[in-house]
């Protein structure tokens, strides 16, 4: 199981649930951060040197550990949902005659990613997409992510303090508009856990931290009301395991908050099944946070489906 931390890894340990086809033990392929120390705790895990995101050179100077990684395991199969260490994995694994699995990441609503058609050009990667409009001869579909989710309705909040959990990701880019905005809307007696990543909140009178354990965020979630997020696929998917319904709020490139547009497409999916409120910085208000803080989410499983 190889992926990025972040939303790449999230995915990936939720997928490994309905793999089918592919059968554990599994042996997880990462990088050494606070998140996957957290989520695979338990579990086998091999720490590789970090790979950026477009950052395809990187990833060939990793094909030679990657290559003696997959001679010493020697896998039944490798699977992936990216992003670059997805790459030499593929290609070590398949000169070996592995069987390899790339599942396109559910941010990509519109085709692959760079990492997807490299990996497409490797011959034998089975290649799945999230997204039934682009699947064709090459990209299969079998399904989404948040296909396990539903929304149901919930107690409004009691009267008391609002209970908020922010969470900005861990991406090197900051997110000043919506620090900022929360900061106008949000109630005197909030009580409010900032998240903040790299986005600097000196000066603004709150306490934020850059990371936290993937358990540690998931805990606090499940205690609040509503959580208000950046709108990237492993904080969505955090929210929703926690039962909130998350308001997403897109960072775009324009601002300098990220390197292209993708998180509109996340948001769009996502309140297009119901399963999150679509907002931009200067229409987030108060009402909005209660309008989520009334919905819970549930899966399928809860519910007998």
């Amino acid at each position: 199981m190889v992926a990025s931390t972040g939303g790449h890894l999230k995915q990936l340990h939720r997928w490994r649930l309905h793999l089918d086809e592919v059968q554990g033990p599994f042996s997880w392929i990462t990088f050494d951060k606070q998140q996957s120390r957290s989520m695979l705790a338990d579990e086998d895990v091999e720490y590789v040197k970090v790979i950026g995101s477009r950052d395809p050179r990187g990833a060939l100077r990793s094909l030679p550990d990657a290559a003696r990684i997959v001679r010493r395991q020697a896998p039944s199969a490798i699977v992936s949902t990216g992003s670059a260490v997805a790459l030499p994995f593929m290609l070590a694994g398949r000169a070996r005659g592995v069987r390899c699995l790339y599942i396109e990441s559910a941010a990509r609503s519109q085709g692959p990613s760079l990492t997807g058609r490299m990996v497409a050009r490797i011959p034998g990667v089975e290649l799945y997409t999230q997204y039934p409009g682009w699947a064709d001869g090459q990209w299969r579909y079998r399904g989404s992510i948040f296909d396990d989710f539903m929304v149901a309705p919930s107690e409004p909040v009691e009267d008391r303090p609002l209970r908020v959990v922010v969470t900005l990701g861990t991406l090197k880019y900051g997110f000043e508009r919506l620090i900022h905005r929360l900061l106008e809307i949000l109630p005197a007696d909030a009580e409010v856990l900032w998240q903040s990543g790299s986005t600097g909140v000196g000066g603004l009178g709150i306490e934020g931290c850059e990371s936290m354990p993937e358990d540690e965020l998931a805990a606090a979630m499940r205690e609040a009301d509503v959580v208000v997020s950046h709108a990237g696929v492993g904080s969505a998917l955090t929210a929703l395991e926690a039962g909130r319904l998350p308001v997403l709020v897109p960072r775009l490139v324009r601002f300098g908050e990220h390197v292209d547009d993708h998180q509109n497409q996340i948001a769009t999916e996502l309140e297009s099944r119901g399963l999150a409120v679509n907002v931009t910085p200067d229409a987030l208000d108060l009402e909005t946070l209660l309008v989520a803080a009334a919905s819970r989410v549930v899966t399928g499983s809860e519910v007998g489906c």
